[in-house]
């Protein structure tokens, strides 16, 4: 699957559940509708797919176009705010009013990465590189998620050379942490196209 098709695949999931989430009930309510569920897979999902973007997408967009560092620049600070987010929801409580706060922030701010992602740097990097390059990437980014960090790691640096080394060490505790903890079983499926 090519780059951009699998990332799309990963933004239309993301998209399904900021769509629950934007009326998700506060107070006793989230305790019983299931909230830390769904907001636990977002958070994999997103660090995940944040991850992958931050090691192999950016780089290639840096790389590809005359302003792709720019472009970069403007996504990974995107990112960088909203993991910070993610944190705030993994150590919050569901009771607590600056969960409900940290997660209307970071749907908003969702929508508006997913939206300058595809609807302005993906049409350029798009016309920018050929077809064998965007599905060399797509293979390299579905290899790449089986193994990113499941957990948001917002002092991380975002440096495609940081997250080869230490990503790798921070995905390796994630998915143990997530087995021992059970919360694996809140990993989302990889996108498939249909």
């Amino acid at each position: 699957m090519d780059a951009l098709t699998f990332l799309r695949q990963d933004h239309k999931s993301v998209l399904g559940m900021l769509e629950v989430l934007d009326s998700a009930p506060s107070g006793s309510g989230a305790e019983t509708s299931g909230l830390h569920t769904m907001v636990t897979s977002l958070v994999i999902a997103e660090s995940q797919h944040e991850a992958i973007e931050e090691q192999l997408f950016w780089p290639a967009v840096r790389k590809a176009l005359d302003d792709g560092d720019a472009l970069a620049d403007k996504a990974i600070s995107q990112e960088q705010d909203g993991k910070k987010l993610l944190q705030r929801l993994e150590n919050g409580k569901l009771r607590d009013s600056a969960y409900h706060d940290a997660l209307q922030q970071f749907v908003q701010a969702a929508r508006e990465h997913i939206a300058y992602e595809q609807d302005v740097v993906w049409p350029q990097f798009e016309a920018a590189v050929s077809r064998e390059q965007l599905e060399k990437l797509g293979a390299r980014l579905e290899q790449a998620k089986k193994i990113a960090p499941t957990r948001p790691h917002p002092g991380t640096p975002p440096s495609p050379a940081v997250l080869k080394t230490m990503g790798m060490v921070a995905a390796i505790v994630d998915h143990v942490r997530d087995a021992f903890s059970g919360r694996a079983a809140d990993n989302p499926p990889d996108p498939q196209i249909h």
